[in-house]
């Protein structure tokens, strides 16, 4: 059973860029499609962005398309999402997720059983 740890969060000003990293270790990391997720105070979690187990397919959020860029290393067993652009409403704890499939629920937060514990983004002028 893969787990999953999050770390690259922090403050950021608004325009500024962060690149957040989720290490998986216990399982075959390049056996599972990636995912970032996130969700702000008082909201429901929201997808963010996925990427498949070869890195051949990506699939972003129309609010971060443009912006944020998924990206993985293999060898590593690692995630990465980069943000850029940012603004007041990119501050969120963000999680990375993992899932077996690439299908049609790849967006939803259901359909992951694995997660890590997330990491605080805070966007400030």
């Amino acid at each position: 059973q893969v787990q999953l740890a999050e770390s690259g969060g922090g403050l950021v000003q608004i325009g500024g860029s962060l690149r957040l990293s989720c290490a998986a270790s216990g399982g075959v990391f390049s056996s599972y499609v990636m995912a970032w997720f996130r969700q702000a105070p008082g909201k429901e979690r929201e997808f963010v962005g996925v990427i498949s187990w070869s890195s051949a397919s990506t699939d972003y959020a129309d609010s971060v398309k443009g912006r944020f860029t998924i990206a993985r290393d293999n060898a590593e067993s690692t995630v990465y999402l980069q943000l850029a652009s940012v603004n007041p409403e990119d501050t969120a704890v963000y999680y990375c997720a993992a899932r077996r499939a690439w299908d049609a629920r790849r967006r939803s937060p259901t359909s992951y059983d694995l997660w890590g514990q997330g990491t605080q983004v805070t966007v400030s002028s």
